[in-house]
């Protein structure tokens, strides 16, 4: 009687939900009010982007269609520092890109180093274990990041086939030097992997001078793109180890391919052996590209190298210092090691005199129609994030969220100067035009 009390009650609770949703809202066209995108990511997308996304599909096959993959892997050779031959795209968003190196390069039972220094390092370890790893971490607090001898010293007492890191986590908002890891890697013959998802396109990466055999980031942080795609390159060195595991599915195996004999690659989606033949002029059909996803992602390139990525780093430079001009005006603190943060996203101390760092947040999106974030673990409700990315880092932005930030502060009885941090961050784009 009981259970049949409780399914009663679930079915109700079904047709419930299902009348609410008989609604006008319902069958009403897209309008959603207009946001100003200044968190961790996703940001706002360059309209050239949106633009790219309408035109019309062509097949997979279309000889248009193969010629624009081709275009995107050049153009995304460029955006990486890479002559890796093996530059493509994942469809799927940017944690696709990091599943696929890993499932691609680990057989069950290889020694998989992470070393941790946020949010994002924790997944590396998840999705490592998930494929049958033996996961090794090297970890420190929250707003450091590693000098080269923690990593090394890790390497010597865990003997990793590959090392994953960050390069920007944003969960910390933390930049992790790359430069000599790949050198250190290459001397114990370890695989490096770099997570450059929230950092590429704003902040210095050079994929070949740093020794880097994989790299994938997303489209949504500084490359100002939609999520759903993620870019990817990996070396020589690194398609070695994937061909090695190549394995057909029956359906679409060709008598002329020759598989490895290392163990099956355990994802079938995010297979990168199948996907190499895919990209390749043998067009070996492994899925639909999501031609949407890729006009948006070869758009993004395009946005960015148009710029020049030099000057798209300085704009991220330039107005990161601009916006922590002002916060420091306004008496906030800026979370972490000074000389290691990112380019593109600020951490801000919410001082003890904000009771709800929440409220303030809603107060942002509510009446000023400006998103910023949060953060995650040992961090969260301790410090408030702000990006600065792509298409958003532009001046008239960074004074947008100062004014409406003094605001929202003076509301929930914070004491500040009033004015002094629209003041503080217009001295630093001034100075930078002197």
């Amino acid at each position: 009687m009981e259970q049949e009390v409780i399914l009663r009650k679930s079915h109700d609770s079904e047709n419930s939900a299902a009348s609410s949703l008989a609604t006008p809202e319902l069958f009403a066209e897209l309008d959603p009010e207009p946001r100003l995108l200044m968190g961790p990511g996703p940001v706002d997308v360059y309209p050239r982007v949106l633009r790219a996304m309408s035109v019309p599909l062509q097949g997979q096959f279309d000889p248009q269609f193969t010629g624009y993959m081709n275009q995107v892997m050049a153009l995304y050779r460029r955006v990486f520092r890479t002559d890796n031959r093996w530059t493509l795209l994942i469809d799927a968003t940017a944690r696709a890109g990091i599943e696929a190196c890993l499932a691609s390069a680990l057989a069950p039972d290889d020694t998989l180093l992470v070393p941790v220094f946020g949010r994002f390092g924790h997944l590396k370890m998840e999705i490592g274990r998930r494929l049958g790893a033996k996961v090794a971490s090297v970890e420190t607090e929250w707003g450091r990041v590693f000098d080269p001898d923690e990593i090394e010293s890790a390497i010597k007492r865990h003997r990793p086939k590959m090392i994953a890191i960050s390069q920007g986590d944003t969960s910390t908002t933390m930049l992790q030097p790359l430069a000599g890891i790949g050198a250190l890697c290459r001397k114990h013959d370890v695989l490096l992997y770099v997570d450059c998802t929230a950092s590429l396109g704003g902040n210095v990466f050079e994929m070949d001078a740093w020794q880097i055999d994989m790299a994938s980031a997303g489209l949504q942080k500084c490359l100002s793109g939609p999520p759903g795609s993620s870019p990817l390159s990996f070396n020589d060195r690194a398609a070695a180890v994937v061909t090695a595991r190549k394995h057909i599915e029956q359906g679409i195996k060709a008598a002329d391919i020759e598989e490895g004999d290392g163990p099956i690659i355990r994802s079938n989606y995010f297979d990168l052996a199948m996907l190499m033949e895919y990209w390749s002029a043998r067009r070996l059909n492994h899925h639909t590209e999501a031609a949407s996803m890729l006009y948006a992602a070869r758009e993004c390139a395009r946005v960015v190298l148009e710029e020049g990525l030099d000057n798209g780093i300085a704009r991220h430079q330039l107005s990161s210092s601009a916006l922590r001009a002002g916060l420091a005006a306004m008496g906030l603190a800026l979370f972490g090691d000074p000389a290691h943060r990112m380019s593109n996203v600020t951490g801000v101390v919410i001082p003890k005199e904000i009771a709800d760092g929440e409220a303030v947040r809603r107060e942002l999106l509510h009446d000023f129609g400006i998103e910023i974030g949060t953060s995650f673990g040992p961090l969260a409700g301790k410090i408030w994030r702000i990006g600065t990315m792509g298409y958003v880092c532009r001046k008239a932005n960074v004074l947008r969220c100062l004014t409406a930030l003094e605001a929202v502060l003076r509301r929930n009885k914070f004491k500040l100067e009033a004015g002094a941090a629209v003041d503080a961050a217009y001295r630093v784009y001034e100075n930078a035009t002197a």
